[in-house]
């Protein structure tokens, strides 16, 4: 089985040589490392006096211009650059916890499971709610899901991330690939198309990587603002099943947590970013009733508005 490794940059810093030192290092080693650098000169300053194709010699590269960007697109031509039986997405701030990544995520491939996703661990300077988060979102416990898990997950069972995610390239190819035009979450687009196609997803807990941001509240509305526009945007998708109750999942879980700690600050921090995350939501499920000035201040992706 040969393996891939895709990764879309923008204003990529030190932290990309640490990345790819340890992909080289990864018992299962790609192929090729295909990076999709948005805007050329953000890359030249970093690698410009290094031994950067030198050092790595299976890194193929690609520019495009910030307008071109398209999370779905973007990946997808990634994709027609590779002839890997499987291929992995992966961000350029997801960090390998061990050499194991890539044996991992990609060990639950065959027969109907075609996508398998990492978990996601807080990094050192997470603050509590960022932990909580990723606990409740890529717990310990692996597991496949399936059509049959609609009912019992919800969305949930859509759930996956490129921040690291394997995929088959046949089935990838099968089922028409990511959406080629969207603000955010070509990745659940695409499991939704797999699971309705009778194929099935799996977690992979064992398969980790570093992941993690410490975003403000205004950062989460605006991250939710964009999420809730691809769910618009994407009614065959999204509207057979609620995203609200997950999300009043984790406010019950990481509230209850929180109380019996005793963080009551931590609780009324919380509290203001689900204020905020869910006037994000509601903002992107209704974004055709506001005015488009509004739209462009709230969105974190204007360049997709202005092709749109």
């Amino acid at each position: 089985m040969s393996i891939d490794v895709i990764i879309p940059l923008y204003k990529p810093g030190r932290e990309l040589f640490d990345l790819l030192d340890m992909l080289k290092k990864q018992t299962l080693p790609p192929e090729n490392i295909i990076l999709l650098n948005t805007e050329e000169k953000y890359f030249h300053q970093l690698t410009e006096g290094t031994d950067f194709w030198d050092r790595y010699k299976n890194v193929r590269v690609h520019h495009l211009s910030k307008n071109e960007f398209d999370h779905g697109k973007t990946r997808h031509m990634g994709v027609q650059k590779s002839s890997a039986d499987v291929f992995v997405m992966m961000t350029q701030d997801a960090m390998p916890t061990d050499e194991y990544l890539l044996e991992n995520l990609t060990g639950p491939l065959t027969g109907q499971i075609v996508v398998s996703y990492a978990r996601q661990l807080p990094g050192e300077n997470s603050d509590m709610l960022e932990r909580l988060s990723r606990e409740f979102n890529y717990p310990e416990e692996s597991s496949v899901k399936s059509l049959k898990d609609l009912d019992r997950l919800g969305i949930k069972t859509y759930f996956c991330s490129n921040v690291c995610a394997a995929y088959r390239r046949d089935a990838y190819d099968e089922l028409g690939g990511f959406i080629r035009n969207t603000i955010f979450n070509e990745d659940m687009i695409f499991a939704a198309k797999v699971i309705k196609a009778g194929y099935r997803i799996a977690y992979q807990a064992q398969a980790r990587v570093v992941h993690a941001h410490n975003y403000t509240c205004m950062q989460q509305l605006r991250r939710n603002f964009d999420l809730a526009v691809s769910q618009a945007d994407c009614p065959e998708v999204f509207a057979e099943v609620s995203s609200e109750s997950e999300g009043k999942r984790l406010v019950k879980t990481a509230g209850k947590r929180l109380t019996e700690s005793r963080s009551y600050l931590q609780l009324l921090r919380f509290y203001m970013q689900c204020a905020f995350k869910y006037t994000g939501y509601l903002l992107g499920k209704n974004y055709g009733r506001l005015p488009r000035k509004l739209v462009l201040k709230i969105t974190m992706n204007p360049e997709y508005w202005k092709r749109k």
